[in-house]
């Protein structure tokens, strides 16, 4: 029981640290809306057609994901939890943009190679047509997905702690049931014309009670001071 307990207590700090840390645009909130649910519909998919599974993940809900982070999310001086951005590049516990540069690169050629080499060394059964060729791409991508996931995970291990990386892992796996409860509001901001969360309700406290109504009327609070 006291193993589960810290279990999810580091869960709920690391998904507070990741909501206050990177996600202040609404544009970048709202896509992660678009994200999660996208994610959803391929979990749903996952053990009936893996490949419109993998192609809904990649194509829709990864880089509508990326998009926001890449282009959306402010890059300047974080006053919310003074901090750099290049300082929470370098604490971000999962794949921070430099890491999401070379996965998505390896994503981006992986359609070469497999038309390259059809059968990767034997581990597929070679296409004959497009369709086929569309299957196995999708096959390669879910595996690649999943190569990502337990390369950080294993990574994680060795440079934190093995609960970190399970605690990690976890939250990559839950974070679209999470997002759509935490960003449901975000176009609405959006729509009221607010670009930037104002982030009023960060303050120094327990990261499994500010989760629990993010996104209702805030009231002005001490900004975060240090980084947990």
């Amino acid at each position: 029981m006291r193993h589960a307990k810290t279990f999810l207590a580091e869960l709920a700090e690391q998904r507070w640290d990741d909501h206050r840390l990177y996600h202040h645009s609404r544009i970048n909130q709202s896509l992660h809306l678009l994200s999660a649910l996208s994610f959803l519909t391929a979990y749903a998919f996952i053990f009936v057609s893996p490949g419109i599974a993998s192609l809904v993940g990649w194509f829709v809900a990864m880089w509508s994901r990326q998009i926001g982070h890449f282009f959306f999310e402010p890059k300047d001086y974080d006053e919310v939890n003074k901090l750099s951005h290049d300082a929470k590049e370098e604490i971000k516990v999962g794949y921070n943009l430099r890491r999401k540069v070379v996965l998505l690169s390896i994503w981006a050629i992986t359609p070469l190679v497999l038309w390259a080499q059809p059968s990767l060394g034997g581990l597929l059964e070679p296409h004959s047509d497009w369709d086929g060729y569309l299957h196995n791409l999708a096959l390669v991508w879910l595996a690649l997905g999943a190569a990502g996931l337990l390369f950080r995970t294993v990574q994680l291990f060795f440079i934190r702690s093995v609960r970190t990386g399970l605690v990690w892992a976890a939250k990559i796996l839950t974070d679209p049931f999470h997002d759509v409860k935490m960003y449901a509001r975000a176009p609405l901001h959006l729509l009221r014309g607010e670009l930037i969360d104002p982030m009023l309700h960060v303050h120094d406290g327990d990261p499994e009670e500010l989760l629990e109504g993010v996104d209702a009327d805030e009231e002005e609070t001490e900004p975060l001071k240090a980084v947990r």
